[in-house]
Parts: structure tokens; sequence; C-alpha cells
């Protein structure tokens, strides 16, 4: 990838300050604290602006993945590179979550963000958690395998499962590689509905200013900067583990790739604007896969790996 010719390619067609949308989300950020200090109920009050925003996201995830992977895969020529993204990818993701899970608890363990809370068990509400245990997927390897399975096609894209559309896409991108001149058409008519998919992302991403302050506006009108400076510690270890995540692990592949991490989160600050923004980490996935086929990754390697890390983590 090349992702440090991006980043001066970027510089070079640079917009003027106010309408980079980076510095829009910062500043929506902004507002957004302090309109949730400041007036709280006008704060909570702002809370559809940030649902509508993830909402209007997460309907456009599946399509993108959907023409991504499936084009991608289609126009290969050589099947088996298939299984060996995705054999890498999945090594990637277990070698480096352990990795992170392993800073995690060292970090926890030195900082202790818990320690003096003094919290009285009996005053909490248990339901949450309860509510959650109940819902959640069976987490064993084959009930995690089955899930991935959808009932139906459309309950995939309906639910807006990514694994299952993921799942879906490959068969079909595959099934399509395998009849040859006949797939031809369809591949051809997906490619062109690709055009028009990616344009309608950049459109919704105008949006995203306005998803961030909502959201903003009432966590902090819900919750108060109170809260949060209470939290503090415990936000506080959350990036310090980020940061020597990013920096020293990731920042080493990057290195062995070629570019620094420093370039990297360069060329994807807006994405990281507006998962601080949103707390959607979906929110930054169209956008994200758009950038990352910009800076010279293969499509079905794009299509592949980013909506599988996204799921697996």
């Amino acid at each position: 990838m090349h992702i440090a010719d991006q980043s001066g390619a970027l510089a070079a067609q640079r917009k003027p300050f106010y309408a980079q949308l980076y510095v829009q989300v910062l500043v929506a950020i902004t507002v957004g604290i302090l309109l949730g200090h400041f007036y709280p109920s006008v704060g909570e009050s702002m809370k559809p602006l940030g649902d509508a925003f993830i909402k209007l996201v997460k309907m456009i995830i599946a399509p993108v993945i959907f023409l991504t992977v499936t084009t991608g895969i289609a126009g290969m020529s050589d099947l088996q590179k298939v299984g060996r993204v995705a054999g890498k990818a999945m090594l990637y993701f277990l070698t480096f979550s352990t990795l992170a899970l392993i800073i995690g608890l060292v970090v926890a363990n030195v900082v202790q963000p818990g320690a003096g809370f003094n919290i009285d068990p009996a005053t909490l509400d248990a339901s949450t958690i309860s509510n959650y245990a109940a819902k959640a997927h069976d987490q064993s390897v084959t009930g995690f395998l089955m899930n991935i399975i959808p009932s139906t096609i459309v309950g995939a894209f309906a639910d807006g499962d990514i694994l299952q559309v993921l799942f879906f896409s490959v068969l079909f991108g595959i099934a399509l590689a395998l009849v040859g001149d006949k797939g031809t058409p369809v591949l051809n008519f997906l490619q062109a509905l690709t055009t028009p998919i990616f344009k309608l992302v950049s459109v919704l991403m105008k949006a995203a200013p306005i998803g961030a302050f909502g959201a903003m506006a009432f966590t902090i009108g819900k919750y108060g900067i109170g809260a949060v400076i209470n939290l503090a510690m415990l936000v506080g270890t959350f990036y310090v583990t980020s940061f020597l995540f990013v920096f020293v692990v990731l920042g080493a592949v990057c290195r062995y790739n070629g570019f620094s991490i420093l370039s990297l989160i360069r060329y994807i600050k807006e994405e990281l604007l507006l998962v601080l923004g949103t707390s959607s980490s979906e929110a930054a996935l169209p956008s994200l896969m758009e950038k990352m086929e910009k800076a010279g990754a293969k499509r079905s390697v794009v299509g592949l790996v980013i909506p599988t890390g996204y799921s697996f983590n």
C-alpha cells in the first residue's frame, strides 16, 4: 500500500481549513460537549441526531461489503489467493488480539483503575447484564461458525450481520468466478453499481459532524462531565493501553511494510474522529474501506479483511 503517497496527495489537494471533514467533526464534538454541559436537557434531546447517523451508516454497510467482496473475488484469476488471504488474516487477528490482551492485562494490573471506587454490589442493577447474557450468541467454536451461516440471504442483509453478509458475498464471488464468461454481465452490473454506492457513502459522510455533535451532546447532557471526570482513571488507562498498542505493536507492523504509523493516522484521521464522536466503529467502516482501496490495497483483500476484523474484535 502507498499510505505515505496518498497522504502527500491529500495534502496537495488540501481543502480550506473549515471544509475538512476532520475539522468539522472536531468542532462538532467540542460544541456537543459544551451544549451538553451547559444545557443538559437540550443536549439529551440531541440523541436522535447521533442515532440517525449511525442508522444511515449501518444501512449502507451491507451493500458496500457485498459489492466490494463479490467484485474483488470474481475478478481474481487465482481463487487460491482468497484462501491464502483469509488464512493470513485469521493468523494476524489471533496474534495481534492476543498481544492487545496481554498489553491490556499488564497495564490494568499496574494501574488498577477500579481501585478505590468502593461500590456496594447490592446497589448495582444486574438486569442489564442478565439481558445481555440472555441475548448473547453461543460463543463456542461450533456456535460461532453456525452463526456465520445466514438462515436466508435476505435475512443477512436485513439484520445487517456483517459476518453473514461477508460469508454470502465470498460464496457469490467464487460462484461468479467459476461460471466464467457467463457471469461477466452480472459482474459488470455489480461493478457499475459500486460507483453510486460509494458516492452515497461520501454523501452520508458529510453528515458525520451532525452525528458526532448529537452523540456527544447526549452523552454529556445525560451523564455530565463530572461522570466522565470520575472515570478519568479508567479512561486514561484505556488510552495508555491503546497508545502502547498502536505506536509499539502496530507501529512495528507499519514500519515493516514501509510506512510510518503517523502517516496511517494522518490518512485515516477523519475516521478516527468519527469513531470518537459517535462511539461506533461501524460509522467509519464504509469510508475506511474506500480509503484502503485508494491507498493501493486490492479490493478483494479490503473486502475480506476489514469487515472480518470488525466482527472478529
